[in-house]
């Protein structure tokens, strides 16, 4: 079962959150209450005056992704040669033109579109070498046609050593001229006048340099320091994890973090063992976090939660993460670096949150199970409804979690970045079947029940701590990953 929406969320006129903060910074703090835009009326919005204000963080949140584009097609009029005169390419270059432009701005990329196309084999030269100087992000070739140096021009621009996105519209390309470019590394081709699959190709290299410029804040150990992920661009910044034990006892219980746990508490649909001090215990974990996210600069942030805090009356930053991840700040579990860099693969990619669980396998049913004590509400989006939700100790009883409803039938994909060099993602796509009750069954309380396409064994289920989130988008990450040099991996 595909999707019915473009992934790059081409399909309305108006900036998705993501978007909006591309063009801006990945900003914290809380301008809405969380789900108060949802489902809940005004009455459970908290008043402006209570709530920080935005403000942007790390480097990610700063920087405008480069791309250059440009149209290739030969000089003159296109005579009777394929895709023929009937094509009118001038009309067709003024539409890519504008949607390549609009969507640029959307995403804050700085765009260098080309005024002129790339008429002849020597301008290509030209080009292409101008491009490996100044080393934008990516580049993008938009066919307009079949002949003489127009898959030589792409060719060129593949073997760049530039992430390089090929748009082929029907008419400018049969099979004989992709198969000779199609399996080179860091690139992609588009045959098709399905321009969601253009935008989408932008949206690629828009994620692959937010990635790569990012910094998380690992919360872990007692020592500072800053260490590359793997190959993926990333900087790990490792902050002592007495440093949030320490935030946490000077910051004070005030407004903001009451009126934040009371919306919680008044859109949930029910509450079971939790009480009003857990979920305000559990907001001011994420107040805290909040603080030494922009105290250090991070775009994301993970925490060895049980190491740091299992011992100690400290909220366990469930509330916490699962909020992060509802406003598009990448939030991880238990310091876990292939999390952190999937997190921030899907928020980037599909403007949406993901559940970073445990898997368990269920062999009557042939399914695997997702299990966790934290996950984000607003599974279709940043800018959507949450999903209903109640709140619950989870398994160690202790602590206030919210448990989101995941619908039944939903398509899912589920995304599990190993770092190395070179990273490995693996890929599946399924869809919902349960919400698994915690209690009466054992394990964690966020249990969500997964049948994927292709799982023959779910003893065997490979990975752990994948990220599960809204939609079929299996496709779409394996494009992705053969663009940011990622090996996949079908589960």
């Amino acid at each position: 079962m595909r999707k019915s929406r473009c992934p790059a969320h081409c399909h309305g006129h108006g900036l998705s959150r993501r978007a909006f903060l591309g063009t801006g910074a990945c900003m914290l703090g809380s301008a809405v209450v969380a789900g108060c835009a949802g489902t809940a009326g005004t009455a459970d919005r908290t008043p402006a005056a209570t709530l920080a204000p935005l403000k942007p963080c790390g480097p990610a949140s700063t920087v405008a992704p480069t791309l250059r584009a440009a149209f290739v097609r030969r000089k003159g009029p296109y005579g009777m040669r394929w895709p023929g005169a009937v094509y009118d390419g001038e009309a067709a270059r003024a539409t890519y033109a504008g949607l390549i432009q609009d969507h640029a701005g959307r995403l804050g990329m700085k765009l260098d579109l080309r005024p002129e196309p790339i008429y002849s084999k020597g301008e290509a030269d030209a080009w292409v070498a101008e491009a490996q100087e100044a080393r934008p992000d990516g580049l993008l070739v938009v066919l307009l046609d079949r002949q003489e140096h127009a898959w030589p021009t792409a060719a060129k621009a593949i073997d760049s050593g530039l992430p390089t996105v090929v748009y082929s519209p029907l008419g400018t390309s049969f099979t004989t001229n992709t198969v000779q470019v199609a399996e080179k590394p860091n690139s992609i081709i588009y045959a098709t006048d399905d321009t969601t699959q253009l935008v989408y190709g932008m949206k690629m290299i828009y994620a692959r340099a937010k990635m790569r410029a990012a910094r998380c804040i690992v919360l872990r150990g007692k020592d500072r320091k800053d260490v590359p992920l793997a190959d993926l661009g990333a900087t790990l910044r490792y902050v002592p994890a007495a440093d949030f034990l320490a935030e946490y006892q000077k910051t004070e219980t005030d407004a903001e973090i009451r009126a934040i746990a009371d919306a919680y508490i008044r859109q949930a649909t029910r509450i079971a063992g939790a009480t009003r001090d857990d979920v305000v215990n559990g907001v001011k974990s994420y107040v805290v976090a909040r603080k030494i996210l922009e105290r250090e600069g991070g775009d994301a942030i993970s925490m060895d939660c049980l190491g740091a805090l299992g011992k100690s009356k400290v909220s366990l930053p469930c509330i916490a993460w699962s909020r992060m991840n509802d406003e598009g700040v990448p939030a991880a579990c238990e310091a876990d670096p292939g999390a952190i860099a999937t997190h921030m693969a899907v928020q980037y990619l599909f403007d949406r949150p993901g559940f970073q669980q445990d898997p368990v396998p269920e062999t009557a049913r042939k399914a695997v199970i997702g299990a966790h004590c934290t996950c984000a509400t607003r599974l279709d989006g940043f800018d959507q409804p949450p999903e209903p939700f109640h709140l619950q100790h989870h398994h160690g009883n202790r602590d206030a979690v919210p448990v989101p409803t995941w619908r039944v039938g939903q398509t899912v994909t589920s995304a599990d970045i190993l770092p190395g060099k070179p990273s490995k993602m693996l890929i599946a796509a399924g869809r919902v079947v349960e919400n698994v009750h915690v209690p009466p069954a054992g394990g964690c309380v966020v249990s969500v029940m997964v049948e994927f396409d292709d799982t023959a064994n779910v003893l065997t289920w490979p990975g752990f701590h994948q990220i599960w989130f809204y939609g079929d988008y299996k496709d779409e990450l394996i494009d992705f990953c053969r663009l940011a040099g990622i090996t996949p991996e079908i589960c």
